[in-house]
């Protein structure tokens, strides 16, 4: 990281009144929840890009949930890690702060964070693929031994999340567009996602088009570090622990 962009985001995060983040894989990653894109992704030589589909459910519904109930095991061990908890901070700093994420691991929220919007849903919760009903965790209890779990409506049970090949649902969408068109952030970090999705992209110019400073965060370069005003090549436990140090 260059001190001169540390120094440009701290010069605006001193003054700033609204924050915006998008987090993806790569901050949960830093909490040991393998990303899905790579070898570390693998499951029993599963590709994750293959079973977290409609289709692979329809076709396979026990192999998908005994997919699911593993990685439900690797969320459950994973603890929120530092880049977690500065945001849990700048949420009590901030006026106006959201975090939209991809992840469906709810580690923004056990790091004490409220104000997330999950675009892509989470894992604890379940949906009857009859009637589209969501059900709690505490409502059911999903197991090895009764897999496909049935859904009290007459469907199966599937995790509450968006698929490949799924629209995003229109309620994440409306609230985040409903943040960005109140007033402009100041700042908007990107951090720890491959920004491939369109809908990154187009919340990435909406703040760049009202002024605001667009920063990612990612040890790689991706098809938004060239729009980007600042691309900090780190881990995200090491940027946003490094920023809000100097913020202090």
């Amino acid at each position: 990281m260059k001190e001169k962009d540390l120094e440009k985001v701290v010069s605006v995060m001193k003054i700033a009144k609204k924050v915006f983040v998008i987090t993806g894989a790569g901050i949960s990653a830093e909490s040991g929840i393998p990303v899905f894109r790579g070898s570390e992704g693998l499951w029993k030589n599963h590709d994750p890009m293959q079973l977290a589909t409609p289709e692979a459910f329809e076709k396979d519904p026990v192999l998908v949930w005994q997919w699911y109930l593993w990685r439900r095991s690797l969320v459950a061990r994973a603890n929120p890690n530092a880049a977690h908890k500065v945001l849990s901070r700048w949420e009590k700093t901030y006026p106006g702060f959201l975090i939209a994420t991809q992840n469906v691991d709810r580690l923004h929220h056990r790091a004490g964070n409220e104000k997330v919007v999950e675009i892509h849903g989470n894992i604890w919760e379940v949906r009857c693929t009859k009637t589209g009903r969501v059900f709690s965790p505490e409502e059911v209890d999903i197991t090895e031994e009764n897999l496909p779990p049935k859904s009290p409506e007459g469907g199966l049970f599937r995790p509450n999340v968006v698929w490949f090949g799924e629209i995003l649902p229109p309620e994440p969408l409306d609230e985040i567009s409903a943040f960005l068109s109140q007033e402009p952030p100041d700042i908007c970090f990107v951090i720890g996602t491959s920004a491939l999705f369109y809908y990154i992209q187009s919340w990435a110019h909406v703040v760049k088009m009202h002024g605001g400073l667009l920063v990612e965060i990612n040890p790689d370069e991706t098809p938004l570090s060239a729009r980007a005003d600042i691309c900090l090549r780190a881990p995200a436990a090491t940027a946003l622990t490094r920023i809000n140090e100097l913020c202090s």
